[in-house]
């Protein structure tokens, strides 16, 4: 399966005439993809609390989250550039920037790849060098194996691609102790076991857009009962490393209970959505996405645990 063919950006029409200085401000911050970085920020401060051992330093703080964003927002900036054709066909992403014109093809890719020098001198030189070169490690990742190698080959591209996404709590990490550490790589991986069933769930939903796309998302190329029943299997296996975290890094009785509780709230919704795939309910009554909603807040709270702990040993 390959994905459509190149299409020119401005099907919409834009034109210089009709792209006011608001409007173009806009459609560049929207390049960046601010909701999706917001979650990555909310992996990535918590854990220099946990490698603080407390609070720490505010200012190295708004330093990584000031490179953590310009790294992110120019990731995303260079996927929806390599994107455009594809973007253009769904309508989950017909509005993009680039799609509508507001955004030149050159303007995307210029404005990407300078996001990307940034955040790299950016947190080198203000935070370490080591939190630099993880950030760009993800940062390439994201657009050349993600985007460019398996997004449009193969239905296992968010299982991989996803690595992309777990790096933050590296960089988090690097940005306290200029080191890596167990506790930081059992976060790296409840990540990793995460961003599929996040995900999946959402690709279910969209499944006719990725189809006419031409995008091998997982519930194109498998069933929705497929999909549901590796949901499960990343589900168990996420909590259960999620557990590992306890002993390795010394926590108060508060993380894992916490991490026992939200993870039984995250395996009723996903044995509840293999129940529903199984009985053949599809459509609404799927209900899909109340295991993708549900996935931003376990994350979340797990998270926001993770930062509150310290202060309780």
């Amino acid at each position: 399966m390959t994905a459509v063919e190149s299409r020119p950006a401005g099907v919409t029409g834009a034109t210089p005439a009709n792209r006011p200085f608001g409007a173009r401000v806009g459609a560049f911050v929207a390049l960046t993809k601010p909701r999706i970085i917001e979650l990555l920020l909310i992996t990535t401060v918590p854990v220099m609390f946990l490698a603080q051992r407390g609070v720490p330093d505010p200012l190295l703080v708004l330093e990584v989250v000031i490179g953590g964003y310009l790294s992110a927002g120019g990731a995303n900036a260079l996927n929806m550039y390599i994107d455009r054709d594809i973007d253009a066909v769904m309508s989950r992403t017909e509005r993009r920037p680039l799609v509508t014109g507001m955004v030149s093809p050159r303007e995307g890719l210029l404005f990407g790849i300078a996001l990307a020098v940034g955040s790299t001198l950016w947190l080198g030189l203000l935070v370490n060098w080591l939190s630099s070169g993880l950030a760009l490690i993800a940062l390439l990742f994201y657009v050349f194996v993600y985007t460019l190698g398996l997004k449009r080959r193969t239905a296992q591209n968010i299982v991989w691609g996803g690595i992309a996404g777990c790096m933050p709590v590296f960089v988090g990490w690097a940005a306290v102790t200029n080191s890596m550490s167990w506790s930081a790589l059992v976060l790296f991986l409840v990540i990793f076991f995460w961003t599929p069933p996040h995900y999946w769930p959402l690709s279910m939903k969209v499944r006719d857009d990725y189809a006419k796309a031409g995008v091998p998302m997982l519930p194109v190329v498998k069933g929705n009962l497929a999909v549901a029943r590796q949901i499960v299997a990343y589900s168990w296996v996420m909590v259960a490393v999620s557990l590992a975290l306890w002993p390795l890094a010394h926590t108060s009785l508060l993380y894992p209970v916490a991490a026992v509780v939200l993870g039984a709230a995250w395996l009723k919704e996903a044995h509840g959505l293999h129940s529903r795939a199984k009985a053949g309910l599809a459509g609404a009554k799927l209900k899909e996405m109340r295991l993708f909603h549900w996935s931003i807040t376990y994350l979340t709270l797990l998270f926001v645990v993770i930062a509150i702990d310290p202060f309780l040993r």
